[in-house]
């Protein structure tokens, strides 16, 4: 999420421009009336550069399509392990 005054740096760019967003990653407790501690976590732009498709960024490989990797098949929602995140 882009908040307060960085709302703004997304007014140059379009929907499906290939952009670069940096981050901060934040994360709180809270404890509900049933006394269940739960955590959430929020991730904040800061700034957002546009990418150029034809250049590798700091000579990082470019990302394989989503197409590349096979889908799961044995996805259980109940199978977790209670990580906060």
């Amino acid at each position: 999420e882009f908040v307060q005054d960085k709302t703004e740096l997304l007014n140059n760019y379009s929907v499906g421009q290939n952009v670069k967003i940096s981050i901060n990653l934040r994360g709180r407790e809270w404890t509900n009336p049933q006394g269940e501690v739960k955590y959430f976590n929020s991730i904040q732009g800061w700034r957002i550069e546009n990418l150029q498709t034809d250049q590798n960024t700091e000579g990082m490989p470019p990302v394989p399509p989503a197409e590349a990797f096979e889908p799961v098949d044995n996805l259980n929602e109940e199978d977790h392990d209670d990580l906060p995140f």
